[in-house]
Formats: C-alpha cells, structure tokens, sequence
C-alpha cells in the first residue's frame, strides 16, 4: 500500500508563552501543501525500513515512520512485520513538517490496511505521542492551532485557487536556538482574524515571529522573501522556524524566481 504524506506550512506563526514544561504556547494556522513524500508498507517476515531519495540524517530506527508502527503494535499485537520504503522529497529541517508527515501517514495507512478500525481522535491520540506537528497530519486541513500546535480548529480556508512556490536555501536552522531568540508576548490580533482578510492584505498584517531574529542571521532568508514579492507573489513568508519560505501567488502568474535565485525551488 501507498501513501503521498504532504507537507504544510504556517500562515503566520505567534509563540504566546512559555509552558511550566518547557515548551512553547503558540498560535498558527497550518495549511497542507501538495509537495509530498512518498511512502509504501507490505507485509513482511521481520520489520524493516528503508529510505530513498533526499539522505535523511540520524539513525534509521529513530525516523517517525518506524515509531508509528511501533505505538500500534503496542496496543495491536497481532499487527504483522512490515516492510517500509520512504522516498524522501520534502526538504528536512524546513519548517514544512515533512517527518511529521510521514509519520502520520504511517499511522493512517497502517490502520486502513490492517483494519484496526481507529477512528479520527484516536490517530490524533497516537500521532500527539509522535511529535506536536503529527495530529495536523491527520486531519490534512487548515487548521488553526494552538498550545504546542496540537490542539487543532478546522477553518474554512480554501487557497486552492492559488500557487505556491517554496524555496529552500539549504540553510539548517537549530530550533532550539530559534527558541530561545523569542520573547514570548501576547498579539495585538489573532491570527485566526488576520487569516479572514484577503490575501493581498496578509503581507501587512500576519506574521511569522521567527523571521525577523531569523533573518538577522541569515540575510538570505529575507532576500527571498522580497524576491518572491517581487516576483509577484501575493503573500510570502517563512514556514514555522524555517528555513524554507514560500509565496502564494496568483494562479495564472507567470512565475520567473528561478532567473533570480540558485537555490531549490518547487512550484506547486
């Protein structure tokens, strides 16, 4: 069986506060983009997993995908070993929450192929073990979210009408470091509000409270941002703590950014 887990990204991103448990209160809306990864599980005599593609750094055992079939197998011990190959695509370290993708597609899937008869809260139960971006993954919707970004309200928010362009410059940003560069502080208005503006308002208006400590760092962050506005994008931003930064434009733009910067870019 095969699965394409996509990617998303933030419209706006405000880090809220600072939890008793170290974590972070925030508030974004996700928003799931069709650049995706691709992934297949068979049945198999002993668990094993592969990957292809883009090199996924760290050890194998620890990737997401593996995890999921772990939790299940936990509470479903009649699962059988499986076989997975993910085909890696979505640029890692990106804001764009591509491994939290998979592994929530892991998740679905093997509950569809096995039929383990999990319903919608109860993958979102498993996927919150899995990682705070995860239970987005199953829902696949705009949301907007809160606390640590898993407690989820489905908008009505359609930008399908819309293209997208992601640029990723290669730059690996720690997320940690990203952190602690942010004094938590309440918004003057919730993004929640600014997302029902037109598009063509948000530049002035919705926020990534990453990008200006960000961008400080690393200049090549803000110059693609104001590469893609001039390039006729009708909002840009960075995704979550980057470094990917996208552009929604117009559907029929004739876009032209590859002319302008040497960096990877997906046009979607």
């Amino acid at each position: 069986m095969v699965v394409f887990p996509n990617c998303k990204i933030n419209l706006g991103l405000h880090i809220t506060g600072k939890r008793p448990d170290g974590f972070h209160e925030l508030e974004t809306v996700f928003y799931p983009v069709p650049l995706t990864d691709i992934l297949e599980v068979v049945s198999a005599t002993t668990l094993q997993f592969q990957s292809t593609g883009l090199d996924i750094p760290g050890n194998p055992a620890s990737n997401l995908c593996l995890k999921a079939y772990q939790l299940l197998k936990e509470d479903f011990p009649q699962l059988p070993p499986v076989q997975m190959h993910l085909h890696k695509i979505i640029p890692m370290g990106a804001g764009l929450g591509g491994g939290s993708a998979d592994g929530a597609f892991a998740l679905k899937l093997m509950n569809e192929k096995y039929q383990l008869n999990l319903t919608t809260d109860q993958l979102m139960a498993y996927a919150a073990k899995l990682g705070s971006d995860c239970p987005f993954f199953i829902m696949n919707a705009a949301c907007y979210a809160t606390g640590r970004g898993e407690l989820l309200t489905p908008i009505n928010l359609d930008l399908s009408g819309n293209r997208f362009v992601i640029v990723h410059p290669g730059i690996h940003i720690n997320t940690k470091w990203a952190f602690e560069q942010i004094k938590p502080s309440l918004p003057t208005r919730s993004i929640k509000e600014i997302i029902q503006l037109p598009i063509e308002d948000w530049k002035h208006h919705l926020s990534n409270d990453f990008e200006a400590p960000i961008q400080q760092n690393y200049p090549a962050i803000e110059a693609i941002k104001l590469a893609l506005y001039k390039d006729g994008a009708l909002y840009a931003s960075m995704s979550g703590s980057g470094s990917a930064v996208f552009g929604i434009y117009p559907m029929n733009a004739t876009i032209q950014l590859n002319k302008q910067l040497n960096y990877r870019i997906d046009i979607i």
